[in-house]
């Protein structure tokens, strides 16, 4: 099996070894209103990146917990390994029984909550993600996965974020009918694909005070560097992404173009069609003759098949995720700025 890229979804393949188990865990029929993460998981979850992340390379895991409540709460994790074609034996679901098997043995939560991926520079709307989660979401219905954002974080502010589809996202990913009409009469647009849930890290006594002392300690000298106004590696990475995706969208534009002039081209087509089968009928009635049989219109014209509207969806999404990240980024910088003249008004 190849090794995990963006977009591969393969966090998902093993979701039915945990199916029914987020059930187990639930203690009410509300659903899943905030997500409350141990700060271990927080740190397993960047140290896996650190370790295997590489570039573009996307590293994914199981998370582990219990629902109380309206409450997720996410206590223990547990990467997926990196593996590569040749490991063709590797069982991704007999691998995640077995972690899930040994942590019950030393009493630690073991029931599967959700899955999460790291992501390169906010490129995570893809359809790899959106049938992961639906699989994990229609077998454990609390299930969230959460999306890391290595090059945010590095700029000195965590990105965590969880995300759900949305009800009526899963209504249709269950009928599997992605059609411009099934999308149009649910009403689904790139806003109400994925609702994101509020989280909040939860810490010991003590490790809060380990923090603590540790901001104590640090001078601002320390800081220094965070007032750093070199943007433009990651501007400009951002905004090649986001014309790669604008690109993408025309073409998918062009492609629904086209259909719409092939079904127009053949409505001419049957209404001429019905026309001159009309005035042959007149002129056979004129002459005594009975009238030609009735034959189906849909069998003579068949309807060229609608391109499918999800990708373009969530191009939109990825689109709109690109817009808030360099939105995000250029006010950061502007804080910056803002920051670093105090700063030299200060020592002056």
């Amino acid at each position: 099996m190849a090794s995990r890229k963006e977009g591969s979804g393969a966090a998902g393949s093993g979701f039915g070894a945990a199916k029914g188990k987020g059930k187990a865990a639930t203690t009410g029929d509300s659903a899943v209103k905030q997500v409350q993460i141990d700060g271990l998981v927080v740190l397993k979850i960047i140290k896996h990146y650190q370790e295997e992340g590489q570039g573009n390379e996307v590293v994914q895991g199981v998370l582990l917990g219990l629902v109380v409540d309206d409450r997720l709460e996410i206590t223990n994790c547990f990467p997926f390994p990196q593996h590569t074609e040749d490991d063709a034996d590797f069982d991704e679901v007999q691998y995640q029984m077995e972690m899930m098997r040994s942590l019950r043995h030393v009493n630690i939560d073991h029931l599967h909550v959700g899955w999460y991926q790291s992501t390169y520079y906010g490129s995570f709307v893809t359809r790899a993600l959106l049938d992961s989660q639906f699989s994990y979401q229609h077998a454990i219905e609390e299930s969230v996965v959460l999306i890391y954002d290595p090059i945010k974080t590095a700029q000195g502010s965590l990105s965590l974020k969880a995300y759900r589809l949305t009800p009526k996202l899963m209504e249709v990913c269950k009928e599997k009918d992605f059609s411009p009409e099934a999308l149009k009469k649910a009403n689904i647009a790139y806003e109400n694909m994925f609702e994101e849930v509020p989280i909040i890290i939860k810490n010991s006594y003590l490790i809060n005070v380990m923090l603590w002392e540790l901001e104590k300690k640090s001078g601002v000298a320390d800081r220094h560097e965070l007032l750093s106004l070199a943007s433009s590696n990651h501007l400009g990475k951002s905004l090649q992404l986001l014309m790669d995706r604008v690109d993408e969208m025309s073409q998918d534009i062009v492609k629904y173009n086209t259909y719409l002039r092939n079904v127009s081209k053949q409505q001419q087509q049957k209404h001429q069609y019905q026309q001159r089968r009309q005035q042959e009928n007149m002129q056979r009635q004129s002459r005594g003759e009975p009238p030609l049989p009735e034959e189906d219109i849909n069998k003579l014209f068949k309807p060229p098949q609608p391109p499918p509207r999800m990708e373009s969806l969530l191009i939109a999404g990825q689109i709109n995720t690109y817009c808030q990240n360099i939105k995000e980024f250029n006010a950061q910088n502007l804080g910056k700025l803002f920051m670093a003249q105090a700063l030299q008004d200060y020592n002056n």
